[in-house]
């Protein structure tokens, strides 16, 4: 009767009473990205982009045109937050938004040279960064995240899918 009561909290929650393995993960994975953010804004000689600043530049760099209603879906956003970080970028020189031609009242967002290199930049600082700590692990350390990204990479879409059907 527990092992069933057990078995179906588990089934339910997606981990067993008392395993701590999914909130170390989580709290790794924020750590990680906190020290990023953190050591990439070190030494920059122009005003640093907020972390939705930037995914907002890679979303409109994988896909030109989009507009920001969808952005904000995809960022899952609000509209409103999207349309202020819009204004924001546009004003400081990283995005185009330009008039949907089949749509007079929307607008499709393209990048500026700015943004690109800036994100060019930013992409190689930060693999510079990740790189420099990764090499300092050993042999298997290193193989052990490499084996771990096609299951992060699943974890990721799992979330991103939820995110969609809520």
């Amino acid at each position: 009767m527990e092992s069933e009561t057990a078995q179906r909290v588990a089934t339910e929650s997606g981990t067993f009473p008392g395993e701590t393995f999914p909130e170390e993960l989580a709290d790794a994975l924020v750590r990680i990205q906190r020290l990023i953010r953190r050591r990439l804004r070190g030494g920059l000689s122009v005003p640093r982009l907020r972390g939705a600043e930037v995914e907002l530049l890679r979303l409109v760099e994988s896909r030109p045109g989009i507009g920001i209603s969808d952005a904000a879906r995809a960022l899952h956003l609000a509209g409103n937050s999207v349309s202020t970080l819009v204004n924001q970028l546009v004003r400081g020189g990283y995005l185009l938004r330009e008039t949907d031609p089949a749509d007079r009242r929307a607008a499709r967002l393209q990048l500026t040279a700015t943004a690109e290199k800036r994100l060019d930049d930013w992409k190689r600082r930060r693999a510079e960064l990740v790189g420099r700590h990764v090499s300092r692990l050993d042999d298997t350390d290193r193989e052990t995240l490499r084996a771990a990204l096609p299951a992060l990479r699943k974890l990721a879409a799992g979330l991103h899918e939820e995110a969609e059907e809520a």
